[in-house]
């Protein structure tokens, strides 16, 4: 095996063990940086909906209390006004979803399925804790759900507490089984903001394909310099000086000398085999006159 074959047998080993130490190094971070920026807009709009809830139950809500009894307005439920406000997103970004989901809920659509049964369930053994951030497989791939509870307060308690308290409006479009028996500061539901993950895990990948690229070709461009200097200033003295000397040892006395000026060390060994040859010689020539 020549000098130039062990030379780039050891480029690539070196290069597949960045690659390797590249890929397992950038994944966790490049997932990690992923679910931060799923995270963040999953709090954005989480902010959002809290923002047209809170604006619903204190401007809204006051103004068609009074009529509520003849006419049910959903457009006076906080709950109500978030998701409206979610679909302008939705409409947009078909993927992304907002649930405020309840264990009795008053509207049948917003029973918590098992999962989110689950984190409402958690919500209340915890109930300190402000936020449950979950990942789920679905049908169109991972993705990132936010979670925060939706505690009961004095205001909901008005159409929640009892069929009898509750706007009989409310009574009549929902029934009196669902809805009701809430307590004061009870963990009643969760809101809950789904992003899919598909994009920014595909983007990821991207980039870390992008950085595999720089990486190949940043290591091509050094592979042919390398060579090409390994070439010129290494294999091609080396052969040189390999055929002067075999060439003396066959008894060629009238090869001609290779001079490497410089003081590295195939200066020094052309030198060397130049010295060695005239000593050679010298030799040859004492014992011919003798």
């Amino acid at each position: 095996m020549g000098l130039r074959t062990k030379f780039n047998l050891t480029l690539l080993f070196v290069a597949l063990l960045g690659v390797g130490l590249f890929a397992v190094a950038a994944t966790p971070i490049l997932q990690a940086l992923t679910r931060d920026e799923v995270l963040q807009s999953s709090r954005i709009m989480m902010e959002s909906a809290a923002g047209a809830r809170k604006y619903t139950s204190e401007q809204i809500a006051p103004l068609l209390k009074s009529d509520m009894e003849a006419t049910f307005h959903p457009q006076a439920v906080s709950a109500y006004a978030a998701k409206k406000n979610f679909d302008v997103l939705h409409a947009k970004f078909v993927d992304y979803s907002y649930r405020e989901a309840a264990l009795n809920p008053t509207n049948p659509e917003d029973r918590a399925s098992d999962w989110e049964a689950d984190v409402i369930n958690d919500f209340r053994d915890h109930p300190l804790k402000q936020e449950i951030v979950t990942e789920r497989q679905t049908p169109i791939g991972p993705t990132l759900n936010l979670a925060r509870p939706l505690v009961s307060k004095p205001a909901c308690l008005s159409c929640h507490s009892t069929p009898q308290a509750a706007p009989k409006s409310m009574v009549v479009l929902y029934g009196p089984q669902n809805g009701f028996g809430w307590q004061p500061n009870e963990i009643i539901g969760a809101q809950i903001v789904s992003v899919p993950m598909s994009v920014p895990v595909a983007r990821a990948a991207h980039v870390r394909l992008l950085f595999l690229g720089i990486y190949g070709g940043v290591f091509a461009l050094l592979f042919l310099l390398l060579n090409l200097l390994l070439g010129f200033m290494v294999i091609r003295p080396i052969d040189r000086m390999a055929k002067t000397a075999e060439a003396v040892s066959m008894g060629d006395m009238d090869v001609p000398e290779y001079v490497r000026s410089g003081s590295d060390q195939i200066a020094r060994l052309s030198n060397a085999i130049n010295l060695m040859r005239r000593s050679l010689q010298e030799a040859l020539r004492m014992l011919s006159e003798g």
